[in-house]
C-alpha cells in the first residue's frame, strides 16, 4: 500500500552462491579471466571470492569404521613438501590426506594415531615399499596387513635389471618381472613362484661368482632382494577380491590433482594445502553424485 519495496538478503545464501566460481576454479582449473566471462564478475570480485574460500577447509563428517579396503600413496609438488592421500578402494573415495615436508616415520605416525582415534581400523592397506610407512601402519595397526602395490614392484625390479641387461640372468629375471602386473589368479601367482625359483636356482652360484663391484652383480643383488622382501606381501589380492594389486587408482588422481594444480601455480603454502582439501572434497562429492 505504500509503494515501496524492502528486499532481505541473506549474506549465506550470497556466499553460498558464490562458491560455485571458486568450485570451478579448484576442480575444472578455470582461470580466473575465464571464469570472469562465465559470470559476468570482475576478475578482482573473483580473486576476492577465491581468496575468502582459501582462507576456510571443507567440513565432512567421515564415519572412518566403515572403511577396511584402503589405499596409500604420497606424492612431492616440485620435491617440496609432499601430499599424503588415503583412498577407499572400493567407493574411490579420498578419506583423508595431510601435508608434510616429507613422506617419513614421524609425519605418517601421527596421522595415522589420530584416524585410529577416530575410528580407522583398517584390514588391508595397499601401499608401495617405503619402509618408514610401512613401520608406522604396523605399530598403528599390528594386525593389518599390507599389499605390496605390484606395479611398483615390477617398475623398481625393472629399473635395476636395466631396459638392456647385460647378462642371461638380468634378461630372464626381466622377462619374469614383466608378468607381474598380469597376475589375477592363484594358477598364474603358483606359476610366478614356481618359475622365479626356478630362476633363483638356475643363477644363484653364477650370481655370487660375480666380483661384487660390478654393475651387473649389484643390479641382480637389488632386484632378488626386493622380490624376496615383497613375496610374502604380495598375493592377499588373490583371496580377497576387495583388496586392490596396484595404488594406480591413487596415483591416477594425485597425477590429476598435480595437472590441475599446476595452472593455479603461485598459492602459498598454506593456501596450497587447502587447496588440495577442496580439491579431494569436490572430487569426493562429484563420485557421490555419479553414484545416486
Amino acid at each position: 500500500m505504500c509503494n515501496k519495496t524492502y528486499i532481505w538478503k541473506e549474506k549465506k545464501n550470497k556466499i553460498n552462491n558464490e562458491k560455485h566460481w571458486f568450485k570451478l576454479w579448484v576442480s575444472e582449473s578455470y582461470s580466473t579471466r575465464q571464469l570472469s566471462n562465465l559470470s559476468g564478475h570482475s576478475r578482482s570480485k573473483l580473486s576476492r571470492i577465491k581468496d575468502y574460500w582459501l582462507e576456510k577447509t571443507p567440513t565432512k563428517i567421515v564415519n572412518y569404521s566403515q572403511y577396511k579396503y584402503i589405499i596409500y600413496d604420497g606424492t612431492y609438488f616440485d620435491n617440496d613438501n609432499c601430499f599424503i592421500c588415503i583412498m577407499d578402494s572400493q567407493s574411490k573415495y579420498i578419506i583423508s590426506s595431510t601435508y608434510a615436508d616429507r613422506e617419513g616415520y614421524y609425519t605418517t605416525y601421527l596421522w595415522f594415531l589420530n584416524l585410529k582415534k577416530q575410528g580407522l581400523n583398517p584390514l588391508y592397506i595397499t601401499m608401495d615399499g617405503e619402509k618408514s610407512v610401512i613401520r608406522a601402519i604396523k605399530e598403528t595397526w599390528p594386525d593389518v596387513k599390507i599389499q605390496r602395490c605390484l606395479w611398483h614392484i615390477q617398475r623398481e625390479g625393472m629399473r635395476w635389471l636395466r631396459t638392456y641387461p647385460k647378462t642371461e640372468a638380468g634378461k630372464e629375471l626381466r622377462y619374469i618381472l614383466m608378468s607381474l602386473c598380469k597376475i589375477d589368479s592363484i594358477e598364474k601367482k603358483d606359476m610366478f613362484i614356481k618359475t622365479y625359483k626356478n630362476w633363483y636356482y638356475k643363477y644363484h652360484n653364477y650370481i655370487r661368482s660375480l666380483p661384487r663391484e660390478t654393475v651387473a652383480y649389484k643390479d641382480l643383488k637389488k632386484a632378488m632382494v626386493l622380490i624376496y622382501n615383497a613375496l610374502p606381501e604380495m598375493f592377499h589380492f588373490i583371496n580377497d577380491k576387495n583388496v586392490n594389486k596396484t595404488t594406480n587408482t591413487l596415483e591416477n588422481f594425485h597425477s590429476q590433482l598435480k595437472a590441475d594444480y599446476y595452472r593455479h601455480r603461485g598459492l602459498s603454502k598454506k593456501h596450497r594445502f587447502i587447496y588440495l582439501l577442496w580439491y579431494s572434497y569436490f572430487k569426493n562429492n562429484a563420485k557421490i553424485n555419479n553414484n545416486s
